[in-house]
């Protein structure tokens, strides 16, 4: 029986989808298989007292509150799940747009003071509203860094409303760039989208290479009164630098769902609490997406939205055995294995970065600890 951790409160409909007769949910990490976890942090966890865990499933998109390399190292595979919440994250960015543009939280608690004015208050509310005029999107121009799955929602979205769209994605598919609505401008250069943008949203992972993509620097090649909009990380916007830059009036708007002490105190920045999934359909599906993906793992040994082993699937066949067998830093891995595992009837091999996996099927069961492989990490029998 396969045992699973779960970190945060995850969806009923996707926990139910465990079979009561393989899996059982046990109350310490240390002696879990899996894990399911929404944003708990995980980095200063100490993975050598988790000696069975082989996979931990992040119910959502981004994995910066999981240790990748340490995962890694031990062999255990990081799920996300792409997708999921995009819808529920894109609304919100129309929200923050529209929010942005006009000042309607402000204008909200504005009214609320007149109460008690009786039947003033029609009055002062006409004489009072001009404070809070703001601009349409139609036939402004948003500008998209990153076409994922949540960047095509909000461009298909915007399209809609009647804006200009241009988008930014070094790493655009051919079969993402069918999901963009017509019309769209691909650029190749930032410089472009910031020369001409109205808006910009942010639709990017976080990594080293992303940090700060937002800084006094880029600030100073947008539009006067560009409104901009993070929805992605927190650390993708430099907070010092974009405060200097509302205060002074270059940004117009900036609405994040990644607050930090210094924006609190700024208030012309809109500062969400983390909402972008927090909505009963977007927790369901990424529930049922990481657990799903967990299963197909945890039983069949395939591997579908790993952010650090490489996809990889084999059919089932009438093997006498299954095993997954995973290795660190080797170049000739699919025929090391070939060598290594005796009687093989199908085989799937994948290497991502400096991570190779494979899925065997053999004809007679054999002893997984004979299986010899340069960078070995794992066997597994599954």
């Amino acid at each position: 029986m396969f045992k699973v951790h779960t970190l945060n409160k995850i969806a009923a409909c996707g926990l139910n989808l465990f079979s009561k007769d393989s899996y059982g949910f046990v109350d310490a990490i240390t002696d879990a298989d899996a894990v399911i976890l929404r944003s708990a942090d995980m980095h200063e966890m100490d993975f050598a007292t988790m000696p069975a865990l082989k996979s931990v499933a992040r119910a959502g998109a981004g994995v910066n509150n999981i240790p990748i390399p340490k995962c890694s190292e031990k062999g255990i595979v990081v799920f996300n799940t792409p997708g999921a919440n995009a819808n529920a994250v894109a609304e919100l960015v129309l929200l923050g747009m529209l929010a942005s543009a006009r000042p309607i939280i402000n204008g909200t608690a504005w009214a609320k003071t007149l109460k008690g004015n009786g039947e003033e208050v029609p009055k002062m509310v006409e004489k009072g509203k001009a404070q809070f005029v703001g601009p349409e999107l139609k036939g402004k121009t948003l500008g998209i860094i990153g076409l994922g799955a949540i960047g095509a929602i909000v461009a298909n979205d915007c399209a809609a409303l009647g804006m200009n769209i241009i988008g930014y994605d070094p790493f655009l598919s051919e079969e993402g760039a069918k999901r963009l609505p017509s019309g769209i401008k691909i650029v190749k250069d930032l410089k472009d989208i910031y020369a001409v943008a109205d808006y910009i949203t942010l639709h990017i992972p976080q990594t080293p290479e992303t940090k700060n993509t937002i800084k006094a620097e880029t600030i100073a090649q947008m539009k006067d009164g560009v409104r901009v909009m993070n929805f992605a990380r927190g650390g993708l916007v430099n907070s010092a630098d974009m405060i200097a830059a509302l205060e002074s009036g270059k940004v117009a708007g900036y609405v994040t769902d990644f607050g930090d002490d210094a924006l609190l105190g700024c208030e012309k920045a809109i500062v969400l609490p983390h909402l972008g999934a927090s909505t009963p359909e977007a927790e369901d599906n990424c529930a049922v997406m990481a657990v799903r993906q967990t299963i197909d793992f945890l039983e069949h040994g395939n591997i579908v939205n790993s952010v650090n082993f490489p996809k990889c699937t084999l059919a089932d066949g009438k093997a006498a055995q299954r095993l997954t067998i995973t290795a660190l830093n080797n170049a000739d891995f699919a025929a090391q294995v070939a060598r290594a595992v005796p009687g093989i009837t199908a085989i799937a091999s994948q290497t991502r970065g400096d991570i190779s996996y494979a899925i065997v099927e053999v004809s007679a069961p054999v002893d997984a600890n004979s299986i010899k492989v340069d960078g070995l990490v794992k066997v597994r029998v599954v």
